[in-house]
């Protein structure tokens, strides 16, 4: 199986900045693509940031600008830097990761979250 861990955030005052990291452990042979989602209260998960094992990345429309999203392979770790942050920012960020193990093809796996709450 694989775990994927969050850490990172907090609360934080509008205009400043957060590095949340997801690292990923288990049976893995290999991690393909891996992600960072939002879910606002009484809202769906959104996407934030993609980056694949090639480090070609795809972010919401909206963060372009603010977010960076990075990995780290050796470490099989994501990161996202969050910058010149937002009220509306605040969600509970969760990572995701597609991984083939040494025992199953490739799947979806998804971290329990993370808060990150931005005051005004």
């Amino acid at each position: 199986q694989v775990q994927l861990v969050e850490s990172g955030g907090g609360l934080v005052q509008a205009g400043g900045s957060l590095r949340l990291s997801c690292a990923a452990s288990g049976s893995i042979f290999r991690i393909n693509a891996m992600g960072w989602y939002r879910q606002a209260p009484g809202k769906q998960r959104e996407l934030v940031a993609t980056i694949t094992s090639g480090d070609s990345t795809d972010y919401a429309d909206s963060l372009k600008g603010r977010f960076t999203i990075s990995r780290d392979n050796a470490k099989n770790t994501v990161y996202l830097q969050m910058n010149s942050l937002k009220p509306e920012d605040t969600a509970v960020y969760y990572c995701n990761a597609n991984v083939w193990t040494y025992h199953n093809p490739s799947r979806n796996y998804w971290g329990q979250g993370t808060q990150v709450t931005v005051s005004s």
